[in-house]
């Protein structure tokens, strides 16, 4: 971990990723060893939340460094700017300047390296961490509003679960934005069920019987490992999937002016299928990995199931097989970027007096970033989401 990320500059020709890719992968592999590291030594029962808090830190923001260079310092930058909001603003209006804030800070920084550095960087890139971080940030902002200013019988029954009671502390706050198993790549989760990872406190789990939770809740939090191994193996399949047929169905082919002119309409529609069909499965391994990272330092236990297996599907952030077997926009969608999904839902979807629809999948464009193809997805995605919720 001494070696700079330079170094492996020169392994970039042996693999078919670019060096930012391999950069990446290498700080992923690097955290899921430390995770194990962090599970079993810097456990709850042998060390002080706060040196979980502190190591968690340092760690992600080393791997930050190591990945993207000082374009991290806007990790920092981003968090630190908000935090002195909810300091300055107070709890009844805090939420809406941070919301403000932080995806305009966001979105200033896609739109400059988008449209002033290089139109076509789109791997690897320093914006994909901050908007997980957007993502937490936002959370907790709206969370602690609803904890501290708003009426408990104003809540729904998801907002009191989640609802913050105190304000965070700096190394707190930082922490969460920032920690190692999720700086990367995500997925995002709640400050509450963070929190509660960090000072060992019992699972709360949300959906489970009352009657198959009492008998449990007296073990132990389950072992991780196999878990991990099979979340492991399975995004390396997925990467040797993706590298073995990227190349047999191009994605880059589906906007030729030879193949447009050349190609019958509906032979382009199979062929932008099947190049859809091989490009996925990059985001499976990249998501699938990160739940691993998180799985291995022991964060991500979501109680049991009906046959009484446990559960390691807190902050999972994909479900493979009814993605590619999803029957409507709307069923891809809740299985698509799963954790996402719920911040929309919980920051704006819940929230919002008028079209709520709408005004999500507008959030969900400026989210994402500065491409065009952004925009044309999500605000076409209104119009398809409702027609077929009247359809069916």
């Amino acid at each position: 971990m001494c070696v700079s990320s330079s170094s492996f500059l020169t392994l970039t020709p042996l693999f078919p990723l670019l060096r930012l890719q391999v950069n990446f992968v290498v700080c992923q592999l690097c955290a899921l060893i430390s995770a194990f590291w962090f599970r079993l030594f810097l456990h709850p029962s042998k060390t002080s939340p706060f040196i979980r808090h502190v190591v968690a830190t340092v760690l992600g923001l080393y791997f930050a460094l190591f990945c993207f260079g000082w374009y991290a310092l806007h990790f920092l930058l981003q968090s630190g700017l908000t935090y002195g909001i909810m300091i300055l603003t107070g709890v009844e209006h805090m939420h809406k300047y941070c919301l403000v804030v932080a995806l305009s800070y966001l979105s200033l920084c896609q739109i400059t390296r988008v449209y002033v550095f290089d139109y076509g960087m789109y791997s690897a890139d320093f914006t994909g961490p901050m908007m997980v971080i957007t993502q937490k940030i936002t959370s907790l902002a709206f969370e602690i509003h609803d904890g501290m200013a708003r009426k408990e019988e104003h809540l729904t029954a998801g907002q009191k679960i989640l609802a913050i009671r105190r304000m965070p502390s700096l190394l707190e706050y930082f922490s969460y934005n920032c920690n190692f198993m999720g700086i990367l790549a995500g997925p995002t989760c709640s400050y509450n069920d963070y929190i509660a990872f960090i000072e060992g406190k019992p699972y709360r789990h949300r959906e489970q019987e009352a009657d198959k939770s009492k008998t449990r809740l007296g073990e132990g939090e389950p072992s991780p490992n196999m878990e991990v191994v099979r979340k492991v193996a399975t995004s390396f399949f997925c990467l040797l999937v993706f590298l073995s047929v990227c190349k047999v169905f191009p994605v880059e082919r589906n906007i030729e002016d030879d193949f447009i002119a050349n190609t019958p309409f509906y032979a382009q529609v199979v062929y932008l299928y099947l190049s859809m069909l091989t490009t996925r499965p990059k985001y499976y391994f990249v998501w699938t990995l990160a739940d691993a990272i998180n799985n291995a330092a022991g964060f991500g236990f979501n109680g049991y199931d009906s046959n009484g297996a446990p559960r390691w599907d807190l902050i999972s952030n994909l479900r493979i097989l009814n993605i590619e077997l999803a029957t409507s926009f709307k069923v891809f969608l809740d299985n698509w970027n799963i954790q996402t999904v719920q911040w929309l839902k919980r920051v704006c979807y819940e929230r919002c007096p008028y079209h709520p629809t709408a005004a999500t999948f507008i959030l969900s464009a400026m989210w994402h970033g500065a491409y065009p193809g952004y925009y044309l997805t999500f605000l076409t995605g209104i119009v398809v989401t409702l027609a077929a919720r009247a359809v069916r």
